[in-house]
């Protein structure tokens, strides 16, 4: 008996095929509204909790990048504020001591000043950084302990980050130009900081 050689219908493959790719069109943009969905539930989570900081523009601008990261976990958001605080410390460090390497740029008093302003802000990139480290190994009965040391570490950070502002206020034998250089910078470790230690605060843990 000889074999059924009948061909297929075409339409019967062609519409397999458009059915497949449908289907496959439909989980890729479940997984894309999915995926979209989430990413914004993280930067509502940052939107939220940067409102009532002091700041809320600036805790925005520099948590928002991390929010994949944060996700909507408050320890994850306390740790990440208090390293973009601390890099920025670290930064402006560097300028200032530069600065300061700059010969022939710089009164006597201007050089006095910001000398003083190197070891505030040193002191504060030591505190931020015994918050965060203390902040990584949070955890066991004494918690509170633990939250109690983090809290005066950073707020012993903007005391020192202020203390190095308060020279720059009217009255002292500063230029404009080094004023508004290095004043500007600082103005913003201390309030990256600020909004941190908002944070830490209300960490609910």
């Amino acid at each position: 008996m000889a074999a059924n050689t009948t061909p297929r219908h075409p339409l019967i493959s062609y519409h397999v095929f458009m059915m497949l790719l449908i289907l496959l069109f439909m989980s890729t943009l479940q997984a894309v509204l999915a995926t979209t969905n989430t990413s914004q539930t993280y930067e509502n989570y940052i939107i939220t909790s940067c409102n009532s900081t002091t700041y809320p523009q600036l805790c925005y601008m520099s948590l928002s990048p991390y929010a994949s990261k944060i996700k909507a976990n408050p320890k994850k958001l306390c740790k990440t504020s208090l390293s973009v605080g601390l890099e920025a410390a670290q930064n402006v460090s560097s300028i200032v001591s530069n600065q300061l390497k700059q010969k022939g740029s710089l009164t006597s008093s201007e050089t006095a000043v910001i000398k003083d302003c190197v070891v505030n802000i040193k002191s504060s990139i030591d505190e931020l950084r015994e918050s965060l480290d203390a902040m990584d190994k949070l955890s066991g009965w004494d918690k509170e302990f633990q939250m109690s040391n983090i809290k005066t570490w950073v707020s012993a950070a903007l005391t020192d980050e202020n203390t190095c502002l308060d020279v720059f206020e009217e009255g002292q034998e500063i230029s404009e130009k080094v004023k508004n250089k290095v004043r500007k910078r600082i103005l913003e470790v201390a309030r990256l900081t600020s909004n941190a230690l908002y944070l830490i605060n209300n960490l609910n843990y």
